[in-house]
């Protein structure tokens, strides 16, 4: 892995597809929970599943992010 001119490590593909997918996620979970408070009952059980879970995985998702992005940087910095 090369880095930038500045020093910076260089962003990885899938670091960027880890960020992208939790804002997204996040995104579409709080999208789902203002249907659910606009439309009330008798919405879809997907609506309400993506509404529970999707802050849960979202903050995963960036943790993961967090500790590859720590790993990246303590091998960069023992080089």
């Amino acid at each position: 892995m090369s880095n930038n001119d500045d020093g910076a490590p260089v962003v990885r593909r899938i670091d960027r597809i880890l960020a992208f997918a939790s804002l997204g996620l996040l995104l579409i979970s709080v999208a789902c929970f203002f249907a659910t408070m606009i439309i009330g009952e008798g919405v879809w059980p997907i609506v309400i599943i993506v509404q529970a879970y999707g802050p849960i995985v979202a903050f995963l998702l960036l943790l993961v992010l967090l500790v590859m992005s720590f790993a990246r940087r303590g091998r960069a910095h023992k080089q």
